[in-house]
């Protein structure tokens, strides 16, 4: 059979319009009834001379494809999907998209979303609140709500350990006036952290309670054994070792 003919009802395509597929001639009430795929809205089929707007394998015609919630058209406009249905972004915004931490707008679909502990920010409002340059994915450190990137916050707000002189972010102590890590603190005996510990002050230098009596305690006359009451120790006990937040 020639292609002057349909390939499903084989009557003559002379004189009548038709349709290609896969090398086959068709006509046109064949071809809508074969191939045509049907509106998710109205669920007509969508001729072959209708345009045929494709989402995820679903179709509509194009005065179908509209907003679920206001109705209007989404032809050539972006639009989010939820719970299958297809909603303009304005819609969409109000009812579904994250508010962001800093302007309290919302955060169209489409655009870029920061997400930091919890909260959602616009990718332009995701600064550091000192240079106001944008974070990004960059290493940050927040005070008091607010979000620092690194260099700002070491310039601004930072304390530098006395002994290793590394910049001091959370959980640091006072010793004398001077910031330490907690894993820099340490007994000048046998190195093993004093965070949180009793310890006692000599020369400047502080010691956990066992390398205290080893080393300094005064020895029994008989015995020869450090004498360890811990009323002799509590008096050179220094007590306050400030928590640096």
């Amino acid at each position: 059979m020639t292609s002057n003919h349909c390939h499903y009802c084989m009557e003559s395509l002379l004189g009548r319009r038709y349709a290609f597929r896969e090398e086959n001639s068709y006509c046109v009430t064949c071809y809508d009834g074969l191939f045509a795929n049907s509106c998710e809205e109205c669920k007509k089929p969508i001729e072959c001379d209708a345009k045929d707007l494709a989402y995820k394998g679903r179709h509509w015609h194009e005065v179908c494809f509209k907003c679920a919630k206001c109705n209007h058209s989404l032809v050539e406009k972006p639009f989010a999907a939820k719970d299958e249905l297809l909603l303009c972004t304005q819609c969409y915004s109000n009812e579904y998209s994250s508010k962001c931490f800093h302007c309290q707008k919302a955060i169209m679909p489409g655009s870029r979303k920061m997400e930091f502990k919890g909260s959602c920010w616009h990718e332009t409002c995701f600064v550091c609140q000192y240079c106001r340059q944008p974070l990004g994915t960059k290493p940050l450190i927040t005070k008091d709500n607010e979000n620092y990137c690194v260099p700002c916050f070491e310039k601004q707000f930072a304390h530098h350990c006395y002994s290793c002189k590394k910049m001091i972010t959370t959980g640091g102590v006072t010793y004398h006036d001077q910031p330490w890590h907690k894993e820099c603190f340490l007994c000048a005996g046998c190195k093993k952290q004093l965070s949180g510990q009793r310890f006692i002050s000599k020369d400047d230098h502080p010691y956990c309670l066992d390398c205290f009596r080893k080393l300094f305690a005064k020895k029994c006359a008989a015995c020869n054994k450090p004498i360890t009451g811990e009323s002799n120790l509590r008096q050179s006990i220094w007590f306050h070792m400030e928590i640096i937040s």
